[in-house]
């Protein structure tokens, strides 16, 4: 029976629905008119009022849910006024003496006549040490013969207020917030008599400094990519985006590996219930550990089974920002040097960073590219394939007869003729990846010259079949985003087995499929073919084609912003003198 239920499982495994499927709808608060008609209009801005005060209490309750769920959540105080009971604590709890790299300094702080016992907890490698010697022991202990009465509280404000000088300074109750900022590289000080512990963020992580991002790499834009330092990846993104609206909230994932994540957004701008949805799916997560954010994006993802990837990863803090101007929420994990941002449709994995900054006629060519591309990528063996077994009429007879002649001593049928060079180029792509160092790129262009070469002179493949693959590779390479280029990949080999099966007929029933499960598809309840599917503003001229950047008045529609507008329709303040001096005299005279 148990064999049964096994196979059962592994054949008949579905991922569990969701009851309600999260949709992205309008905020009642949102606004999408001209910030600077309303402040002209009396009326519009009454309303604003209103929508204020309905925000306001609609940001109170969430609020006010979220205090309650953290209560009941919240752990009760266990530090213990007994020095010795709270370093035993410690000691059980990081598996002292067996952890050779925590550090436990002993010491003293001197009150009048009386002589206070403390200790210092951290871990060598994650604190910066000069900082806890110049900041906190030698304060407490060379500066501390404190005038004042020898009473707990006393104690506390004191130190609190005149002895550590530190700037982020926080009072733990329990000893988990130690433990979880000790490990996070603070330092957790203890002192006898004191049912309450400080924490101090001292940390100086190992980590590599900001380089140029590998993966997203651009010729005209910022070259600053994210690290695996959390709090350097915010600072840059903080860095770039100085409003006053962005939000940071901190999320920790994982039981044992603790790893603290990091929620931004423009509180002013982004959708109250995708907030909500992002930050419900991240507490949501039940896992031991988690070491980065491609882990984190299957536990999040909406269809698990779709191919092309439903969530953002970037490398680059100015794209993060752009999303975030957007409506967008970015999710920044410590020990991952990639951002997630949720959610995006069909049309952004198409987009490279840097269309943005260069001029709207170099970005719409750039994006025809892409498409076709995307198409041969996807297509192009498929159609071969269909071409030379069942639609001969479709090419001229001189190309045909050149096609069939280049096949004459081949011994292979098409479609393994196909399956071999596709394989064969996927190893190569692999292996070029794999070999460290400059030797790959150039075993990857030497090997695929020299086999494809062999296999031709063997009279295993035909040589219109080594253009076609290369084609085929070289569009593979041209989608700016990974993920979906893997995604392509995939799906080409369906479309040579449908091709192989039944020529244009079997494509287009691919095509079909493929169109159906990309239009169910939602990504953080936006649908993923926005703003083609349901059409929006703007639609399929949005979708490919950019418009100059003075003319990109309004944030996407289907975003669902608090704000819909993002720059008034004259942005280019400077020809406003010479559209004013065209209006007619009764206007200007009315103005």
């Amino acid at each position: 029976m148990d064999i049964k239920k096994r196979i059962k499982n592994l054949l008949f495994f579905h991922e569990p629905q969701m009851e309600k499927p999260f949709i992205l709808k309008e905020d009642s608060s949102s606004d999408g008119r001209d910030n600077s008609d309303i402040e002209k209009n009396k009326e519009g801005s009454r309303k604003k009022k209103n929508e204020d005060l309905l925000l306001l209490k609609k940001l109170e309750k969430i609020k006010l849910t979220d205090k309650k769920e953290g209560s009941d959540k919240e752990e009760k105080p266990d530090i213990s006024k007994q020095l010795s009971e709270n370093k035993r604590v410690i000691e059980e709890r990081f598996s002292i003496p067996l952890n050779g790299d925590l550090i436990i300094r002993k010491f003293d702080i001197t009150v009048k006549d009386s002589v206070i016992a403390a200790f210092l907890i951290f871990f060598d490698g994650l604190v910066d040490t000069k900082v806890i010697n110049d900041d906190i022991l030698q304060p407490l202990m060379l500066l501390s013969n404190l005038d004042i009465k020898s009473d707990g509280e006393n104690i506390l404000n004191y130190i609190r207020s005149h002895i550590l000088p530190h700037n982020q300074l926080k009072e733990a109750r329990t000893h988990q917030e130690v433990i979880d900022e000790v490990y996070f590289g603070g330092c957790g000080l203890y002192i006898d008599g004191l049912d309450t512990a400080f924490t101090a963020d001292v940390k100086e992580f190992p980590s590599r400094s900001v380089e140029r991002p590998n993966t997203e790499l651009v010729i005209r834009g910022p070259q600053e990519g994210f690290t695996e330092s959390l709090r350097s990846n915010t600072g840059l993104i903080r860095k770039r985006l100085m409003d006053q609206k962005l939000i940071t909230e901190n999320i920790i994932i994982g039981k044992r590996s603790r790893t603290p994540c990091s929620i931004m957004y423009l509180k002013d701008i982004a959708n109250d219930s995708l907030v909500a949805e992002v930050r419900r799916r991240l507490k949501s997560i039940e896992v031991d550990h988690i070491m980065d954010t491609g882990e984190l994006e299957q536990f999040i993802e909406d269809n698990p089974s779709l191919p092309i990837p439903q969530i953002m990863a970037t490398e680059r803090p100015d794209r993060v920002c752009t999303m975030l101007t957007e409506g967008r929420v970015a999710i920044v994990m410590h020990g991952s040097p990639f951002a997630l941002v949720v959610p995006i449709t069909s049309s952004d994995i198409m987009y490279s960073a840097e269309d943005q900054y260069l001029r709207f006629p170099y970005s719409n060519m750039l994006r025809i590219i892409r498409i076709l591309a995307l198409l041969m990528s996807l297509l192009l063996p498929g159609i071969f394939l269909a071409i030379t077994n069942y639609h001969h009429e479709m090419i001229p007879t001189d190309l045909l007869l050149a096609i069939l002649s280049a096949r004459e001593k081949v011994p292979f049928p098409s479609v393994v003729e196909v399956f071999l060079m596709e394989i064969s180029f996927e190893l190569i792509r692999e292996a070029g990846i794999r070999i460290p160092g400059p030797i790959g790129p150039t075993l990857g262009i030497i090997g695929a010259l020299i086999l494809g070469q062999a296999a031709v002179e063997a009279n295993i493949v035909s040589p219109i079949l080594i253009i076609v693959v290369a084609v085929t590779g070289l569009g593979s390479f041209a989608i700016p985003n990974f993920s979906a280029g893997f995604a392509f990949r995939i799906l080409r080999f369906g479309f040579i087995i449908l091709a192989a099966i039944s020529g244009f007929l079997g494509i287009t029933v691919g095509l079909v499929l493929i169109g159906l499960w990309m239009v169910n598809a939602k990504s953080f309840g936006v649908p993923f073919v926005s703003p083609v599917a349901p059409r929006t503003s703007g639609g399929f001229s949005d979708a490919v084609f950019k418009s100059p950047v003075w003319k990109q008045e309004k944030r996407p529609d289907y975003m669902n912003a608090k704000r819909g507008r993002k720059q008034p329709h004259i942005s280019r303040r400077w020809i406003k003198r010479d559209v004013e001096s065209n209006k007619p005299d009764s206007e200007d005279n009315n103005g």
